[in-house]
C-alpha cells in the first residue's frame, strides 16, 4: 500500500472519532493544575465580546439619523451624530484591544497547558518510545510545533465562532424587523415576504459555505499529509546535526536524502497552494459580491418608498453583520481544516501515549512547575 493510501485510509478512520478526540483533550485540559486561570480569561473574553456586541448594535442603529440628517441636509443634526460616532467608535476600540490582549493570553494558557500535559504522558516513556513504531517518531515536533499551533487555532477558532454566533443572533432580529414590511411586486401584485431581508443574507452565505465545504474538503488530508512530512524532514536534519561527527567528513553523502525529504515536502505544498487558490476563488468572490449584495436586496423595499435612505443603511450594515457573521465558517474552512489535522495528531499521539506502558520502574514528576508568564 502506497504512502498516500495509508495516510487516507489513517484520516477515514480517524474522522470517525473526533468527538472522541476533542474529548479526550477537553479531560486532559479538565484535570490541568491551570483549568481555573485559563477559564478566567475565557470568561473574562466572554464578557467583552458580549459587550462589544452591544456596541455593535448601537453603532448599526447610529446608521438612520447619521444617513437620514444627510439625507436632509441637516448640518446641526450631522455634527451630533459626528459626536455620538466617536464616542461609540472609542468605546469599541478599548474593548477591541482588550479582547485582542485576552486573545493572545488564552494562546498562552492554551499551550502551557497542553505541552505540560504531553510531558507529563511523554518523559516516563521517553525511552521506551522510538521502539513503538510510528507513534514514537518526531515526539518533539508533536511537544512544540504541533502543541503550539493548536493552541493558536482552538483560542482563535473559539472565540471567532462564539462572536459570530452572537453577532448573527443579534443581527438577525434587526434585520428581520427592518425588513417587515418588504415584499416582491409581480404584475402590479404585492407579494409581501416577513423577514425578506434575513431570507436573502441566509440564503447567500449558506450557498457559498456549501461552496467552500466542497472546494476547500480536499485541505484536510492534505494538511495531515504535510505535518507529517515536514516533521519527518526536521528529523532528518535533526539526525544529521547530532551525528556528524560519526560521518568523517562524509555528511555530503547524505544531501540526496535530504534532498528527498524536501520534495515530499514541497510536493504536498505545491498540492494545498492549489487548493488553497480553488478556495481562495470561492471566498475572495463571495467577499466582493457582498459589498454590494445588501443594497440591491433592499433596493426593492427602497425605490418603493418603504425605507428612508437611513434606514436603507441601516439595512444594509445590518445585513453586512449577518453575512460577516455567517462568512464566518466561509473564511475559516481552511483553518478549520487545518485545526483538524493538528488535533488529530496531537490526540493521537496523546492516545498512544496512554496506551503505552511506561517505565516499570520509572518515577519522572509531573510537570506542575512551568512559569507562569501570564499574570
Amino acid at each position: 500500500m502506497t504512502r498516500n493510501c495509508r495516510l487516507a485510509a489513517r484520516l477515514e478512520k480517524m474522522d470517525g472519532k473526533l468527538a472522541s478526540q476533542i474529548w479526550l483533550m477537553l479531560r486532559a485540559f479538565w484535570s490541568s493544575k491551570g483549568r481555573n486561570k485559563t477559564l478566567a480569561y475565557v470568561l473574562l473574553i466572554i464578557v467583552v465580546v458580549a459587550i462589544t456586541m452591544f456596541g455593535q448594535l448601537r453603532l448599526n442603529a447610529w446608521n438612520r439619523p447619521f444617513y437620514d440628517a444627510i439625507a436632509q441636509k441637516s448640518f446641526e443634526d450631522f455634527l451630533v451624530q459626528l459626536g455620538v460616532f466617536c464616542i461609540i467608535a472609542s468605546i469599541l476600540l478599548v474593548l477591541n484591544v482588550g479582547q485582542a490582549w485576552l486573545t493572545q493570553a488564552i494562546k498562552l494558557k492554551f499551550r502551557k497547558g497542553i505541552v505540560a500535559d504531553l510531558l507529563d504522558e511523554w518523559l516516563p516513556r521517553a525511552c521506551r518510545l522510538p521502539y513503538a513504531g510510528a507513534i514514537g517518531a518526531n515526539p518533539d515536533q508533536r511537544i512544540h510545533e504541533d502543541a503550539r499551533h493548536l493552541a493558536d487555532l482552538c483560542a482563535d477558532l473559539g472565540i471567532g465562532l462564539f462572536q459570530s454566533s452572537l453577532l448573527l443572533g443579534a443581527f438577525i432580529g434587526v434585520l428581520w424587523k427592518l425588513s417587515e414590511n418588504f415584499g416582491l411586486v409581480w404584475h402590479h401584485h404585492r407579494l409581501p415576504i416577513p423577514g425578506y431581508m434575513v431570507w436573502c443574507a441566509l440564503l447567500y452565505a449558506f450557498a457559498a459555505s456549501f461552496l467552500s465545504w466542497r472546494v476547500g474538503k480536499p485541505l484536510i488530508p492534505l494538511n495531515a499529509d504535510r505535518y507529517a512530512r515536514e516533521a519527518e524532514f526536521r528529523f532528518s536534519l535533526v539526525y544529521l546535526n547530532e551525528h556528524i561527527a560519526e560521518f568523517n567528513g562524509d555528511a555530503i553523502h547524505q544531501k540526496p536524502k535530504l534532498l528527498a525529504d524536501l520534495r515530499n515536502v514541497l510536493q504536498v505544498w505545491w498540492r494545498i497552494v492549489n487548493a488553497n487558490a480553488r478556495l481562495t476563488f470561492v471566498t475572495a468572490g463571495y467577499g466582493w459580491f457582498a459589498t454590494i449584495a445588501p443594497i440591491l436586496a433592499a433596493a426593492p423595499g427602497y425605490f418603493a418608498g418603504n425605507l428612508t435612505f437611513g434606514e436603507l443603511m441601516m439595512v444594509a450594515g445590518a445585513f453586512t453583520q449577518v453575512q460577516t457573521s455567517l462568512r464566518w465558517f466561509i473564511d475559516n474552512f481552511g483553518v478549520i481544516a487545518d485545526w483538524r489535522a493538528t488535533l488529530l495528531r496531537i490526540a493521537d499521539f496523546r492516545a498512544a501515549l496512554i496506551g503505552y506502558p511506561p517505565l516499570p520502574d520509572g518515577k519522572t514528576a509531573r510537570i506542575v512547575d512551568l512559569p507562569d508568564v501570564v499574570a
